[in-house]
């Protein structure tokens, strides 16, 4: 039981602070919240002068988070780490949010979230750790609507920024799991299943003392950067190793407003060639770019391969201000055939959050075998979260034709310490009496599929364990309405701005060079060739080509 006198006690103490914010976790919250509702009770009686305010005023109580509302789950070390988490960014969110909602006068705000979708400004002050990775996450949403317009629903996304490269792996769907961490500390709510690499445009190249060629992870970042930008750096990063190579052109980099220093950057790989005993500053700018490749490499193995996903039938979609710089040598050592440039690369992270659905998780522990839980208990559960998830999504202004529920359960052998999420087949606004139509049988078949493709082996006679139910609720986001250009013919002569010598796996070609913007729908490029644009460059090496479609993405084909 828990003692009402202790916890005055411990609020009075409290008081006397400047705690801005507090984290409650009681070791069997997921089972019986009560207590920890009690503690933030009497906390809020208790009023302290010192904090500050979300618009600068001074707030009277400290920010109070809940494990049982933040990760209503078992493991409770997890769960007190993503509790502690969300009461280390939620003041901040909170008080930023609060300005930038009455800037708005008025306007409806929606936040995006570490899950793909997006919430309201309200529910993102409260729980702000689902936040946390949310720049990432709208890369994704936008990488996959783009494939998924073109055609090609199974996908593996590439976002190389400055500093680090995500990728994700979409098979029909975004991809999603519970299994993040931040800072080193467990973070166990739905998230993207994004996989980084210290690897961007950034990535600062040395010699290690054994005399290897290593590239990242330290990063230049965006100040000073890369040498070639003339802001101070002074280290040679792979952006200076392309500019080099002739991949970027000087006079042409960010739609032509910005000049790069060529002779500063071949001064950079002169002093790093001199280090690494390497002659030929060509070469050595060219290992540059296969060392970063090899790390971006080994990430997408790791999403796919590794995972029981053969990378060839996918296509990669590359975006980011460098995806689309070295995503054809990089889908070329992992036997991709096909890579998709987006119209607007560098910018289709915020493109994706403009797209995302409204999207509400919700979990309940459960911690019994599959065999003690009845089918009408198990719909019973699911159906009190999914309730639940309509009332808030219509809160927020969600036609009801618009709601779409996702239900699923964390599954495992009796005996395993880790378990697999299984979801249900996407339910469009089913009737309650279809509700059970998957039902504990698809789950326990789905799992055991699951756990064949990801570890080799199943065992469908040994008893299951339902650790988690959990339920998505999605409020469907109206899609933004983009017209197929006609087609133009394939003569691609119009969008021509000149040739020049380019560097590439078997020495200098003469490679020709095109304006992005001038390419229309049916256009075709030929490789060798360099495509320039506002916000990203493309490199088509020789034997790809690339044709226009009809949404203006730039489709790259290894040639038959």
């Amino acid at each position: 039981s828990l003692d009402p006198a202790e916890v005055a006690a411990l609020a009075g103490r409290l008081q006397k602070t400047s705690v801005e914010s507090i984290a409650v976790c009681f070791l069997f919250s997921f089972l019986h919240p009560d207590h920890e509702r009690l503690v933030q009770r009497t906390i809020s009686n208790y009023q302290s002068p010192q904090l500050p305010g979300a618009g600068g005023e001074r707030q009277s109580h400290p920010f109070i988070s809940l494990s049982c509302e933040v990760l209503p789950e078992y493991r409770e070390y997890e769960r007190a780490s993503t509790t502690t988490i969300n009461a280390y960014v939620a003041p901040l969110i909170a008080r930023y949010l609060g300005r930038l909602e009455a800037a708005l006068g008025g306007r409806r705000l929606r936040i995006m979230q570490s899950n793909g979708g997006v919430i309201s400004a309200a529910t993102a002050a409260s729980l702000a750790a689902r936040t946390v990775l949310s720049g990432p996450a709208g890369g994704i949403v936008g990488a996959f609507d783009a494939a998924k317009r073109a055609g090609f629903s199974r996908a593996i996304t590439f976002d190389m920024g400055g500093t680090s490269t995500d990728v994700a792996l979409c098979d029909g769907s975004l991809p999603t799991t519970t299994e993040g961490e931040i800072a080193g500390l467990p973070m166990r709510l739905p998230i993207l299943d994004i996989h980084t690499v210290g690897a961007g445009g950034g990535s600062i190249a040395r010699v290690d003392a054994g005399g290897a060629l290593i590239v990242g992870p330290e990063s230049a970042g965006a100040e000073p950067g890369p040498v070639c930008y003339g802001r101070g750096g002074t280290q040679l990063t792979v952006t200076d190793a392309n500019l080099v190579l002739g991949r970027l052109d000087a006079d042409r980099f960010l739609g032509g407003q910005m000049k790069l220093d060529m002779g500063a950057a071949q001064h950079a790989i002169a002093e790093l060639a001199h280090a690494s005993r390497i002659t030929h500053h060509a070469s050595l700018a060219w290992g540059v770019v296969r060392v970063a490749n090899a790390a971006m490499e080994r990430a997408i193995r790791k999403i796919s391969v590794e995972r029981g996903f053969d990378p060839r039938p996918f296509t990669l979609v590359a975006f980011g201000g460098a995806g689309p710089l070295h995503a054809c040598e990089l889908a070329d050592s992992l036997g991709i055939a096909r890579v998709l440039i987006p119209p607007s690369p560098g910018v289709l992270s915020a493109l994706g959050m403009a797209t995302a659905d409204t999207v509400k998780d919700y979990s309940r522990a459960v911690l019994r075998k599959a065999d003690a839980v009845e089918d009408s208990e198990l719909d019973s559960l699911l159906a009190e979260m999914e309730s639940r998830g309509r009332e808030e999504l219509l809160a927020e202004g969600v036609t009801p034709q618009d709601i779409v529920v996702q239900r699923a359960l964390d599954l495992r052998y009796v005996g395993q310490s880790y378990e697999i999420t299984v979801e249900e087949k996407p339910r469009f606004s089913l009737p309650r009496s279809a509700s059970g139509a998957f039902g504990k049988r698809g789950f326990l078949h789905a799992f055991h599929q699951l756990h064949a493709a990801r570890y080799s082996h199943s065992h469908p006679g040994r008893p299951v364990e339902i650790v988690t139910a959990r339920v998505k609720a999605i409020g469907l986001a109206r899609p933004i309405e983009v017209a197929p250009e006609s087609p133009a013919g394939e003569d691609a002569t119009l969008a021509i701005v000149g040739a020049k010598p380019v560097w590439f796996e078997k020495g200098l070609v003469e490679t020709t060079l095109y304006e992005r913007e001038r390419l229309r729908a049916g256009h075709r490029v030929g490789g060798p060739a360099v495509v320039f644009q506002l916000d990203t460059t493309t490199v088509i090496p020789p034997g790809w080509s690339a044709r226009v479609d009809q949404w203006r993405n730039l489709i790259v084909m290894r040639d038959e």
